[in-house]
């Protein structure tokens, strides 16, 4: 099944939920940064988050950014998706290996810590949109339904999950947001409680075949489920050598002649896809004069 969003309304649109199944970006991003199994499951979780929260943006260039810094041993994650819910996203310190928390889960609280969750989105402004909340479990769903209630003031559940194969490569993955508007009657908040109290796993829904649909009409029984939308997600990098090029130009006249100097080709990854481009000694030389 190829990675895909739902987006949909109930109770006459006083719910709004999405629902994804992203297996395919997140393998993509473990064979990318060549992630351990507990970061492939935190990075994944805000993989699935962001492309969810990206598709919620109004214009077409529209940009939300997710960033997690924390006192954890992956140090951050930061991930980034347009309203096409294109994303993308990587690991300070991607290959971190921690044994399995209380639960025998993959300790993504453990791995992240207690720090900040930033969320920034670039509506095309002068200054771009910041909201900034404590992480409160390090877990990521939680933290983002935080989130959601104190810096949106809106009523929200966020499922989030990755089940990885017993050769490290990612079995499930996918996730939901579930938002309550202003005007949802206390009839229809208990409904949609007592439907939540009944989910105990995204990547179980998944593993149980769900798809994001069937997992929307379970967290929605008897609120008149309307689905308005699907629309595809990826794992997409805009990264290309004309970008690496203007990003070194940019550290200075100086630091590139020491470039030069040594000789050598040089490489630069792009963080958020780790795709490797290489300059050779000549071009270094091309780069030096478009400086001055």
């Amino acid at each position: 099944m190829a990675d895909y969003i739902v987006r949909a309304t109930a109770a006459g649109a006083q719910i709004r939920a999405f629902a994804i199944t992203s297996r395919e970006l997140v393998e993509q991003a473990r064979v990318r940064h060549e992630t351990s199994p507990v970061i492939t499951a935190a990075l994944g979780r805000l993989l699935s988050a962001g492309a969810m929260m990206g598709s919620m943006l109004k214009g077409d260039k529209d940009l939300l950014t997710l960033q997690i810094n924390g006192s954890g041993p992956v140090k951050g994650l930061t991930v980034t998706a347009d309203a096409q819910a294109n994303v993308k996203g990587y690991a300070i310190v991607p290959d971190v290996m921690l044994p399995p928390n209380e639960k025998g889960k993959l300790d993504v609280g453990g791995a992240v810590g207690i720090g900040i969750l930033n969320v920034i989105k670039d509506l095309g402004m002068k200054e771009p949109y910041s909201g900034q909340t404590v992480l409160q479990t390090g877990e990521i769903a939680e933290d983002l339904t935080y989130y959601f209630a104190t810096s949106e003031q809106v009523p929200s559940s966020v499922g989030l999950g990755v089940l990885m194969n017993k050769d490290n490569t990612v079995r499930q993955a996918g996730g939901f947001i579930v938002q309550l508007m202003p005007f949802a009657s206390e009839e229809v908040i208990t409904r949609l409680e007592k439907n939540l109290a009944s989910i105990h796993s995204v990547t179980s829904l998944l593993e149980n075949g769900m798809s994001p649909e069937e997992i929307l009409e379970t967290l929605l029984a008897g609120l008149s489920m309307e689905v308005v939308d699907t629309m595809p997600a990826q794992f997409y990098c805009n990264c290309d050598k004309a970008r690496i090029e203007k990003a070194i130009i940019s550290v200075g006249e100086k630091e590139i002649r020491e470039m030069i100097a040594d000789g050598k080709e040089i490489e630069v990854k792009c963080h958020f896809c780790n795709t490797a481009y290489h300059f050779s000694v000549e071009e270094l030389k091309a780069l030096l004069r478009r400086c001055k």
